[in-house]
């Protein structure tokens, strides 16, 4: 896979460079800055890119802003973004304007690299990948909407493992449940939220969470 990679700080950006390179991956590129980002995605065209949300200059959204130009020059471009906090404002906007091939993961999880390689190859394949505290402050945001208010409280912990890139096995077994619950769970949800019950898109399983935030102006 190629991959472009922004991050300012030199440690965490090394660190990346040689984890993503001892996987099997080729870093066609490395910024440090936020007017650096989307000159290098244009140019090198990459697989994936994986950008932290503040760069340089202003140290406040270069990386969520190269992200949404990127995205806007190059739809399909998979985009994994990094933060330091959970910052509902960016997570909200990014994915209001597209939910496949976006993830958002708190840096800490980079540390663990079972994990950040998963969410990058199923970022890279289309999917989403949101991390579990992201979800779950962007949920609970919206608490007071109506679609929200619809589901029941199994729904939205279903929601949440859904939003967060989770099979039917897995969601089943974290809960306690027999996959066929899950199932049904899922379909519920895709009902009360207005979604197509047969829509044949393969990013389905994050539709729920897309849907929920465009609905309730979370931008």
């Amino acid at each position: 896979m190629r991959i472009v990679i922004a991050e300012d700080n030199a440690l965490l950006r090394e660190g990346l460079i040689l984890l993503l390179t001892s996987s099997g991956h080729e870093v066609v590129a490395d910024a440090a800055a936020g007017p650096e980002v989307l000159p290098a995605l244009l140019e090198h065209r990459p697989d994936a890119a994986v950008l932290d949300v503040r760069l340089p200059p202003t140290f406040r959204d270069e990386g969520l802003r190269a992200a949404i130009a990127a995205r806007e020059e190059m739809p399909d471009l998979p985009i994994l973004v990094l933060s330091q906090y959970v910052e509902e404002t960016y997570a909200a906007e990014l994915l209001a304007r597209g939910a496949h091939g976006i993830g958002y993961l708190l840096k800490d999880r980079v540390g663990r690299v079972d994990q950040f390689l998963q969410a990058l190859d199923r970022v890279a394949s289309g999917g989403t990948a949101l991390d579990p505290e992201v979800v779950s402050q962007l949920l609970t945001r919206k608490a007071s909407a109506k679609p929200l208010l619809s589901l029941t409280p199994r729904e939205r912990e279903v929601l949440e493992l859904m939003a967060q890139g989770k099979a039917n096995g897995t969601i089943a077994t974290e809960l306690v449940v027999t996959e066929r619950a899950v199932s049904k769970h899922i379909g519920s949800i895709f009902a009360k939220l207005g979604l197509e019950p047969d829509d044949g898109s393969v990013h389905r399983r994050v539709l729920a969470v897309l849907a929920y935030l465009e609905g309730n102006g979370a931008r």
